[in-house]
């Protein structure tokens, strides 16, 4: 099958026309050919030739050349009704108009009026010729060929939503990817270079203390590291040529990320409950982004004040809870932050829900996660 659509179109159409002209000769079939105007039949000469190879060959170009195909079919067809010799290869001008209607991409209206221009004055030429075709029978097959040209279009419009569908799921696939990356970028950059921007401020107040000075700037380029690495492995998606799994961190990462946050100079207390996941998911990814854009809002916000994470495995979903003491202001309570939108439509898209409020003493962020499924 994957040989036979590599063929070039015209060899593929090809057959249809062939086995037509065949089984024009086939003795069971010379009965069964189309008749108009009421002309004698012609028993079959060398002379049928001529007709049957104008209404079968061009059919190999049906799909490149439509028009030019339904030109040359309809020349044979007239030949062969004019002619009396009625055959088979008749049939070929329906499929010719079917294709077409499919296929013709310019002057459709100019080429549908040429075509029926072209039938008027077939019908006359018959009538000429003292054929005894009522006008009712023209007028039927006239609405048999509008027929097969509609078909042909009804095709052509068929082709052409799937075809719009198709771009609209790729475009929408897309922007869910862009998207996706960028809360990843988001995610990434925001909290390594608030860690660096807290550890490098702090730093200015450790000159005096070469051994604290020198922890703190240690921090600073493990972080710096960290980030570099979490960069590579984030754009390494977008290499055509690697392989297209993202080596995102999961909620059992939680604990790195709270050592970090601590090396950075915020005091972190984690509380974990239950086993996590051995497979990491969307909702272990999802956990462990709610906790990272809270501690980085800590940092931001609440710099040097209590922190606490609380991470709940249960069965059926994962509940996160970071409560920060003493913060003055509270970004996410409005939902007007990026890194809020973005985990909200996260864990939203999963099932689950996030809230961010304030409390008179400090922040709250707490998310419910359910797991998809998991046994």
């Amino acid at each position: 099958m994957h040989v036979w659509r590599g063929l070039p179109v015209t060899l593929r159409d090809l057959p249809l026309g062939l086995l037509l002209a065949g089984a024009t000769f086939v003795p069971a079939l010379q009965a069964q050919g189309t008749q108009l105007g009421g002309l004698p039949d012609r028993p079959l000469d060398a002379g049928a030739i001529v007709p049957v190879l104008l209404q079968c060959l061009p059919l190999a170009v049906r799909r490149r050349w439509p028009a030019a195909c339904l030109a040359v079919v309809s020349l044979g067809f007239a030949l062969d009704q004019v002619l009396g010799y009625h055959t088979f290869a008749g049939t070929a001008l329906v499929v010719a108009l079917v294709s077409a209607g499919g296929h013709v991409e310019r002057h459709r209206r100019a080429t549908a009026a040429a075509t029926a221009v072209a039938y008027v004055a077939l019908t006359v030429a018959l009538h000429r010729l003292g054929g005894s075709e009522p006008v009712s029978g023209y007028l039927t097959f006239f609405l048999l060929l509008a027929l097969a040209w509609g078909a042909g279009a009804w095709l052509r419009r068929t082709r052409a939503a799937e075809a719009e569908q198709r771009r609209a799921v790729a475009e929408r696939t897309r922007v869910a990817e862009r998207t996706r990356l960028a809360r990843e970028l988001h995610d990434v950059v925001t909290h390594h270079v608030t860690a660096m921007v807290v550890q490098t401020e702090a730093a200015r107040y450790r000159v005096a203390d070469p051994d604290a000075l020198d922890r703190t700037l240690t921090a600073v380029a493990d972080t710096g590291r960290r980030a570099v690495a979490d960069l590579r492995n984030l754009l390494e998606v977008l290499d055509p040529g690697h392989g297209p799994e993202l080596l995102a961190p999961a909620v059992g990462d939680v604990l790195e990320l709270v050592e970090r946050t601590r090396q950075a100079g915020q005091p972190v207390e984690y509380v974990e409950e239950g086993v996590p996941s051995p497979t990491p998911s969307g909702a272990e990814l999802a956990a462990y982004r709610v906790v990272q854009e809270a501690l980085t809002n800590a940092l931001k916000h609440a710099r040097g004040s209590a922190t606490t994470v609380h991470v709940r495995h249960d069965h059926e979903e994962i509940r996160v809870h970071v409560s920060t003491q003493g913060s003055r202001t509270a970004p996410m309570a409005q939902g007007g932050g990026r890194g809020l939108a973005g985990l909200r439509e996260r864990v939203g898209a999963l099932g689950g829900e996030l809230r961010a409020e304030p409390r008179p003493d400090g922040f709250d962020v707490r998310a419910r996660i359910p797991l998809g499924g998991r046994s």
